[in-house]
This record gives C-alpha cells, structure tokens and sequence, in this order.
C-alpha cells in the first residue's frame, strides 16, 4: 500500500482483510482514529450531526412542508374566517390572464435584478480582493472598509442611500444641479433599479471579497514566481494561473449571489415601497400578498405561499444549472 493511502486512511497499515476475518487494528490506530472526531469522541461527533438534522428538520423542513400544504388553501390574516381547501386554485390565479402582467413583470425584475447583481458583484469583488491581496500598506484598514457595510443591516443601508438621493437636497441631487440636470432618483422608474442594484451590490460585495481573499491566499506563491519567470505579465498571471485556481470562489460566491438574489427583497422595500412597478419583483409580491396586500387583491396568505412555492421552483431550477455550469467550467479550467 502506498503512503498516500495510509494518509488517507490512518486505521489500514494493510490490505483489508478478507470477509467473516476480525479486524486486526491496533489500540493506537483506535485512539488516533476516535481523537479526529469532534471533542475526540465518535459518539460526541455523531450526537452532534443529529443535533444538528434536528434542527434542520425543526426549523426548515417542517415550515417549507407547512408553506406548500398551506399554497392549497385559502387562509386569511382576518380573524374567524373558515379556511378552505382550494387545490389548484392559488397557483391558476398566479398564471391567469389577470395576474400574467403583474406576475411577468415581477419575474422579468427578478431575473434583471439578480443577473446584474450577480456578474458586478463578482467582478468588483475579485478585481478588490486581487488588489487587497497586495502587500500595501494600510490593507488591513481597507480590508475592514469594504467589510463595513455587511455589517450595517438593511433598513439602515437604506436610509443612508434614501438621504445620499433624496430628490429634495441630497448629495447626489447636488450634484446634478451643477450640470443643470434634476431626477427623482428611486422615484424615476428609469433610473430606480439602477440604483437599487447599485446599493445591493454596496452592500454585499463584503462578504465576495473575504472568500476571494481566502481563495488568493490559498494559492501558493511559487506558482506567480515560476510564471514570472516565464515571462508572464500581470494580466496573464490572473487569466492563467489566479482565476483557474479561484474557481472553487467564484462558484461559491456566484451561487450565493444567484440564490440571495433571487430571493432578495428587503432593501428594494426599504428603499422604493411595494407599490414600485419599476423594482417589483417575485419575492416582493410574495410579501406584500402575505402581510400588507397588493395589486388591488384581498390579503391572502394561501395565495402568497403558492407565489413562494412557485418562487422556490424557479430558484432551484436556475442554481442547479448553475452549480452544474460552474462545475464543469471548473474541470475545463
């Protein structure tokens, strides 16, 4: 047996043994075997994995079986209404003629939105985590800068970028009356995603750049020494050597981008309102049919948990392909 194989698998110094033969491991492969689990006991490790599927259970699995039992019927907020079973009946109000504009006009700013985010995200993040990756000086500094705004939660990022371009006597109102120019900045169904996809990518581009920056470091630096060497110049260094080696980054990065993305709603409702025809979008709808009513509907929450599990197929769907996509752009690198 090669000496990779026993790296690999610290209990067999030997071929196994053949079936119905007793293992013959040493007391010491034993206690070396059982100290590699967590707080050095088997039992421990395996109490803590059910702990934890538990909990997954309890508080995802459950409630997601919950949401679509529940996209069957029509529950109300209203209290002493009866609650029927409807079938089908939520998800044909979703796809009917009368919803279809409303609904598409949703999912098309959905995808617009979570497209955009995603590909600046990546591209800002890996560009800022290159260049922090550098030995300059004060990095550590502007590590913690470009961090900050994770940190910060959403009703607060949005109320920064609402007083930023407040129409009234913001900074960036100011700005554009030194050129003669003037816009409701959120308000302008022009320029109103625009911006929203500017802020989201403020605000989450923190976290991209801490695993591109765990990915850069990983790479060893011989690799940069031997191509200089070679005569490869900066820019061939990222496409050659950096990018095929930060593969594992972008595709995590890329499906937490697509997935948050998809499902994100909070700071477009913190910055523009549901009413927002502009910067609608399917998570939106979800929320403003189950808590605060939308597009002249009564308030339903049946029928927001079939948007949502509707919502749930859309997402799964576009980060398998994804995941598959990025996987097999990993092997061809």
């Amino acid at each position: 047996m090669g000496s990779w194989e026993v790296i690999i698998n610290p209990l067999s110094s030997h071929r196994p043994a053949a079936k119905g033969s007793r293992s013959v491991t040493s007391p010491q492969q034993r206690k070396n075997y059982s100290s590699s689990f967590l707080f050095g006991k088997r039992k421990v490790a395996q109490g803590t994995f059910l702990v934890g599927m538990a909990l997954i259970i309890l508080f995802s699995l459950i409630p997601a079986a919950g949401i679509f039992v529940i996209s069957f019927t029509d529950i109300r907020s209203l209290p002493f209404l009866p609650t029927h079973w409807v079938g089908w009946e939520n998800f044909k109000t979703f796809f009917s003629s009368a919803q279809m504009a409303y609904n598409a006009n949703a999912l098309k700013n959905t995808f617009v939105y979570a497209v955009s985010v995603t590909v600046l995200q990546n591209v800002l993040a890996m560009l800022i985590a290159v260049l922090l990756n550098m030995k300059l000086k004060g990095r550590t500094f502007v590590r913690a800068m470009v961090f900050m705004p994770t940190v910060l939660g959403v009703t607060v990022i949005g109320l920064i970028f609402e007083l930023i371009f407040n129409p009234s006597g913001g900074p960036a109102a100011a700005i554009l009356s030194l050129f003669g120019k003037s816009s409701a900045f959120f308000g302008d169904p022009h320029s109103a995603m625009a911006l929203v996809i500017l802020v989201a990518v403020w605000s989450g581009i923190g976290v991209s750049v801490v695993i591109y920056l765990a990915g850069l470091q990983a790479i060893p630096a011989e690799l940069y020494e031997t191509s200089s060497l070679d005569g490869a110049t900066s820019r061939q260094q990222l496409r050659h050597v950096t990018i095929p080696l930060l593969a594992p980054s972008i595709t995590a990065n890329t499906l937490l981008c697509v997935i948050g993305s998809l499902q994100s709603y909070q700071l477009i409702y913190v910055l523009t309102g549901s009413t927002n025809k502009a910067t609608q979008v399917l998570s939106l709808v979800i929320f403003s049919q189950g808590f605060g009513g939308a597009n002249g509907m009564v308030l339903s929450q049946g029928y927001a948990a079939a948007v949502s599990v509707v919502q749930f197929f859309i997402v799964l769907i576009v980060a398998m392909f994804v995941l598959t996509y990025l996987r097999r752009r990993e092997t061809a690198l």
